[in-house]
C-alpha cells in the first residue's frame, strides 16, 4: 500500500502519496487560481520547481506567473526556450553565441553572434520554431553535475562566460537544465515544461532583437513593444563600455580582480562616470538660460552624491549651484494624501506643495530673494529660517526629487530655463551570456547596505518596503523617463564586489520564518559568484560612497 502525505493549502487539506510531484498537486489546485502555478513553496521558505516530489506531510503555498519568483522563473524559461529555437533553426556553426543582454520595456534584448542575419526572416523562422516547442510540452529538465563536468560541458558548447563563471564558484555541483538535447545553466528556478510558454512575440530592434513578454500584474497580455529608447541608448553604451574593459559578466570580472591591478580598474570605472558628470556639467553651462537642473530617478540610484558631483564640475566651468531638496515643499501631514490602505502616501506627488514651489522658483528666476523651507519630519509641517537665496547671472538651482521629471511638478517654468536629469543604477554586468543581472536587484543590494548602516533597518524591512518602493517607481519615475535631457548611468561594473562584504553578513543573519530568508538565500547564493575586494580601493567621492559609507560628502 503506498504510504499517504497530507498536504495543506491554505484551509485545505488533501492526501497525495509519497512521490507525486507537485505539478501533480498544483493541477488539481489550478482551478482556484487565475494565473498559471509555475513554482511551489513549501514550510514557508522552501521555494521549489514543481518537478520536485513530495516526501513527507508538507504546508503548500503555490507560485503563479503574477508572483514575483514566478514571473522570474517564466522569463528565465522564456530565454532558454528562444536560445534553443535560434540554435534548432541555425545550428551551432553558425551561432557562435546568443547575448541576452538586459531589460528593456517588458521586453530582454538579445544579439546574435555568428555568421546569422537578424531580419524579419530571423524573427518568422524563430517565433516559428517556438510555437512548435511550445506545443509539443517539452520538460524542461534538471540535472546536478560535478563543478569540473559542467566547465568542460560549456567549452564544449562555446559558452565559455559560463566556464569562467564557474572557475571561481566555491560549490561543488551546478545545476543543468535542458529542453531536449539542449542544456544550458540557468541562475534560479525554470517552469516545469515548453508548455508553459505561450506568451511572447519577438521583434526586430536596434542590432538584435526583443523578446517581449506579459508584464507581472498582466500575465496574460504580451503588451506592444514600446520602449525608452533614450534608455535603451545609455544602456547600450553601458554594454558597449564593459565589452570594451573585458568587465561584461560576472568571470570576467574576477579574471580582472585576479590578474590585474585592481586600483587601476576602479579608478578606470570611476575616471568614466567623471567623464559623464563632466560632459553634463559643460552642457549646462554653455546656456545662460538654464537656472533649474532637475535631478530624478528610483530609489538608491545615487541621486544626493550625483548632485554634489554634477555641482563640483558645474563650479569648475564657472556656475555657482545651490542645492534644493523637492522634500523640503511636502504639504503639512494632515494634508498629505492616503493611499488605497489609509496610509499617508508621501510618493504622491499631491504631497508636494507644487503652488509654493513654483512660486518661489519664479521668484528666484526673477532675481527676487526668497525665504526656502525646510521640512520638519518630525512635527511633519515647513519651516523657515535663514535659507536665503537669490539668484546671481551665473547661478543655478540644483533640484533633487521623485517628481522632478513630472511636468505637473514645474509647470509654471518655461522649458528653456530647466535641464532635466534621469539617473538610475543600470547594471551592465550579467552573471553570463544568457542570465542577467536585473538592475532593481542591484539596487536593492544598495539600499539593504545602506538601510543598515544609516538607519537601523534589517534586510528583512528593507524587503518588506521593497514592493511599496517599486510601485511607486512604476507610478511616479519611469512614466516621465523620457522627459530626461540627459540620462546618467550609476552603475559602477565593480561594485558588486565591494558590496559583498557588507551585504552578507547581513544576509547570513536572517532566519528561517523571515519574510526576507527567501531572498536572502537568493542573495547569498548570487554573491558566491563574486570575487570580493576592499572598500579601501573606492574613492571618497565615488558614488558608491552613498551605501557603503565613508564618502567625502558625509551623506547618508
Amino acid at each position: 500500500m503506498k504510504l499517504l502525505h497530507k498536504v495543506t493549502v491554505g484551509n485545505e487539506e488533501r492526501e497525495y502519496g509519497k512521490g507525486t510531484s507537485y505539478k501533480t498537486i498544483a493541477d488539481d489546485f489550478q482551478m482556484n487560481y487565475q494565473s498559471q502555478i509555475v513554482l511551489v513553496m513549501t514550510d514557508g521558505y522552501r521555494l521549489q520547481e514543481l518537478a520536485k516530489t513530495l516526501q513527507g506531510d508538507a504546508s503548500v503555498e503555490f507560485v503563479t506567473v503574477s508572483d514575483t519568483y514566478g514571473f522570474e522563473a517564466f522569463r528565465r524559461s522564456m530565454c532558454m526556450l528562444t536560445i534553443k529555437a535560434v540554435h534548432d533553426v541555425y545550428g551551432s556553426e553558425l551561432v557562435k553565441q546568443v547575448r541576452v543582454h538586459f531589460s528593456v520595456c517588458a521586453a530582454y534584448y538579445c544579439t546574435i553572434v555568428g555568421d546569422v542575419q537578424v531580419d524579419e526572416d530571423f524573427i518568422d523562422k524563430v517565433s516559428t520554431r517556438m510555437k512548435s516547442l511550445v506545443a509539443a510540452k517539452i520538460p524542461i529538465k534538471k540535472r546536478s553535475v560535478h563543478t569540473a563536468e559542467a566547465m568542460a560541458l560549456f567549452r564544449k558548447h562555446r559558452m565559455y562566460d559560463k566556464e569562467r563563471l564557474f572557475k571561481y564558484r566555491r560549490g561543488s555541483r551546478v545545476n543543468i537544465y535542458s529542453i531536449n538535447e539542449f542544456e544550458d545553466y540557468y541562475y534560479g528556478h525554470m517552469v516545469p515544461h515548453t508548455g508553459y510558454l505561450k506568451k511572447f512575440e519577438l521583434c526586430l530592434f536596434s542590432d538584435g532583437f526583443a523578446i517581449q513578454m506579459p508584464k507581472k500584474d498582466a500575465p496574460h497580455i504580451v503588451p506592444p513593444f514600446n520602449p525608452c529608447v533614450k534608455l535603451f541608448e545609455v544602456r547600450k553604451k553601458s554594454i558597449a563600455w564593459g565589452d570594451e574593459q573585458s568587465i561584461s559578466t560576472v568571470g570576467g570580472l574576477n579574471d580582472m580582480i585576479v590578474k590585474c591591478d585592481i586600483m587601476e580598474i576602479v579608478l578606470v570605472q570611476e575616471a568614466y562616470h567623471e567623464r559623464k558628470i563632466a560632459e553634463i556639467a559643460r552642457e549646462i553651462a554653455k546656456s545662460d538660460k538654464i537656472k533649474f537642473v532637475l535631478i530624478a530617478g528610483p530609489s538608491s540610484s545615487g541621486k544626493t552624491t550625483f548632485s554634489h558631483r554634477l555641482s563640483i564640475q558645474l563650479r569648475s566651468n564657472g556656475v555657482i549651484p545651490h542645492p534644493i531638496g523637492v522634500d523640503n515643499y511636502y504639504v503639512d501631514r494632515e494634508k498629505t494624501p492616503k493611499d488605497e490602505e489609509g496610509n499617508y502616501d508621501f510618493e504622491s506627488i499631491d504631497a508636494i506643495d507644487i503652488e509654493s514651489f513654483n512660486k518661489d522658483m519664479l521668484a528666484l528666476l526673477n532675481g527676487q530673494e526668497v525665504s526656502l523651507p525646510t521640512f520638519n519630519f518630525e512635527e511633519g509641517k515647513r519651516t523657515y529660517g535663514n535659507n536665503i537665496r537669490k539668484l546671481g547671472k551665473r547661478d543655478v538651482l540644483v533640484i533633487e526629487g521623485l517628481h522632478c521629471l513630472n511636468p505637473k511638478l514645474t509647470a509654471l517654468l518655461n522649458d528653456e530655463n530647466k535641464y532635466k536629469i534621469y539617473i538610475s543604477a543600470l547594471t551592465q554586468l550579467k552573471i553570463d551570456e544568457h542570465n542577467m543581472i536585473p538592475s532593481r536587484e542591484g539596487r536593492l543590494v544598495r539600499r539593504m547596505v545602506r538601510d543598515a548602516r544609516t538607519r537601523g533597518v534589517s534586510v528583512s524591512g528593507t524587503v518588506g518596503m521593497w514592493p511599496s518602493v517599486k510601485r511607486g517607481e512604476e507610478q511616479y519615475i519611469f512614466p516621465y523617463q523620457n522627459e530626461a535631457d540627459v540620462m546618467f548611468n550609476s552603475s559602477l561594473p565593480y561594485e558588486l564586489a565591494v558590496l559583498k562584504q557588507y551585504i552578507e553578513p547581513l544576509l547570513f543573519g536572517i532566519e528561517k520564518g523571515d519574510p526576507a530568508f527567501i531572498e536572502a538565500k537568493k542573495l547569498l547564493k548570487f554573491f558566491d559568484y563574486f570575487v570580493g575586494i576592499s572598500s579601501e580601493h573606492v574613492p571618497y567621492n565615488s558614488l558608491l560612497r552613498e551605501f557603503i559609507g565613508g564618502g567625502c560628502f558625509d551623506v547618508h
